[in-house]
C-alpha cells in the first residue's frame, strides 16, 4: 500500500492522523547544515523571488520527488483582483506550479474554499489563470469530498477536511499576508481555514487554537508567505487601495510557525503578540524566536 492509499484508508475509517502531511523526505545534516530556516527575497518579479526563495532552500527538488501529486494551497477567498492584496498574487502561485513541474510532479493542484461565490474568486484574484497556464488542476471544493477526521487537538477533536489535500503526496502552502479582523492575521496556518468545511464561523471564539490544532496533523512540505502587496487595513477582503502597502518580498520556509512569526513582523508586531504563533511553539509545532533562525536576507 502506498502513503497515499493508506492516508486515504486511515481518513474514510476516522482513524487519528498520526503521520505529519506533506512533509519533505529526509536530509541528512551535512545536506541541509548549510540551508537557512528562512529565505526573505525582494525585487520587482513575483515569479523571480518566489523562485529564488526555493532556491535558497535548496530548490523545488528538496521539497517535490518525480511522480509526487502536489497541492499548493492559495488563499482564494475575495472577490477582489490582485492590487487589493486579499489573496494571494497569482504570479507566485504559478511560478510554484511551475517548479513543482520542474522537480518532477506528476500532478500540481490547486483550489480553495472561498468566502464569496468560488467562480467570480477564482476569475478576479487572477489565480485560475496562471495556475491553468502553467498546468495546474484547478478546481473547485467538491462537498462530497469534504471529510470528517479526528483530530485530537486541544480544541477541536474533530473537523471535515478536504480529502484532495490529506491524499496529496507533497503540500505547498502559499497564503498572502494581510489583517483579519478576528484572527488579528491572516499568514500560514490560518490559510488551513481553506480546506475546512462545516460551519468555520464556530471556530472563531477560540480560532488560535483551532488553527493549531488543524496545523498538527497537515503539514506542509513548503510555506511561501505572499508579501509582494500586504494588506494592512480593513481584512480579510479589503477593497481599497489606501489599505494596501507594496513590500515585493516572499518570505520560504518549512517550519509553520517560524514562517508566520516573520510574518508578524511586517505589520510591526512581534511574534509572541499572534496567539496561533505563541501556541504553536509552546506546543512543539515550530520555533516563534526569530533571533535564533537562519534568516537569509536578498534582493533580485
Amino acid at each position: 500500500m502506498n502513503r497515499r492509499d493508506f492516508l486515504k484508508n486511515a481518513v474514510m475509517t476516522g482513524a487519528a492522523l498520526t503521520i505529519p502531511l506533506g512533509m519533505p523526505p529526509f536530509l541528512s545534516l551535512s545536506e541541509g547544515a548549510d540551508r537557512p530556516d528562512l529565505a526573505v527575497v525582494r525585487g520587482a518579479s513575483p515569479a523571480r523571488i518566489t523562485s529564488a526563495a526555493v532556491n535558497e532552500l535548496g530548490g523545488m527538488r528538496r521539497f517535490v520527488s518525480r511522480g509526487d501529486i502536489v497541492v499548493v494551497k492559495p488563499n482564494i477567498g475575495w472577490d477582489r483582483t490582485p492590487e487589493y492584496a486579499a489573496n494571494t498574487n497569482p504570479e507566485v502561485v504559478g511560478e510554484l506550479v511551475r517548479l513543482c513541474y520542474g522537480a518532477g510532479a506528476k500532478q500540481v493542484k490547486v483550489f480553495d474554499h472561498p468566502v464569496n461565490d468560488p467562480r467570480r474568486t477564482y476569475r478576479q484574484s487572477g489565480i485560475a489563470a496562471a495556475a491553468a497556464a502553467a498546468g495546474a488542476q484547478v478546481s473547485f471544493i467538491d462537498e462530497r469530498k469534504l471529510k470528517d477526521m479526528a483530530i485530537k487537538g486541544h480544541h477541536l477533536k474533530t473537523w471535515p477536511l478536504y480529502t484532495e489535500i490529506i491524499e496529496a503526496d507533497k503540500i505547498i502552502n502559499v497564503p498572502i499576508a494581510k489583517v483579519h479582523g478576528i484572527a488579528t492575521l491572516t499568514l500560514g496556518m490560518k490559510n488551513w481555514m481553506g480546506i475546512m468545511g462545516g460551519w468555520r464561523g464556530r471556530i472563531h471564539q477560540r480560532i488560535d487554537e483551532s488553527l493549531v490544532d488543524v496545523a498538527r496533523i497537515v503539514r506542509p512540505s513548503l510555506i511561501v508567505l505572499d508579501a509582494v502587496r500586504i494588506l494592512v487595513d480593513n481584512g480579510p477582503q479589503g477593497g481599497s487601495l489606501a489599505d494596501v502597502r507594496r513590500l515585493d518580498t516572499v518570505i520560504a520556509g518549512t517550519d509553520q510557525v517560524a514562517v508566520d512569526a516573520f510574518g508578524t513582523t511586517l505589520f510591526g508586531m512581534k511574534p509572541e503578540d499572534l496567539g496561533c504563533v505563541r501556541i504553536g511553539h509552546s506546543a512543539g509545532l515550530g520555533n516563534m524566536n526569530i533571533s535564533r533562525l537562519r534568516i537569509r536576507r536578498l534582493t533580485v
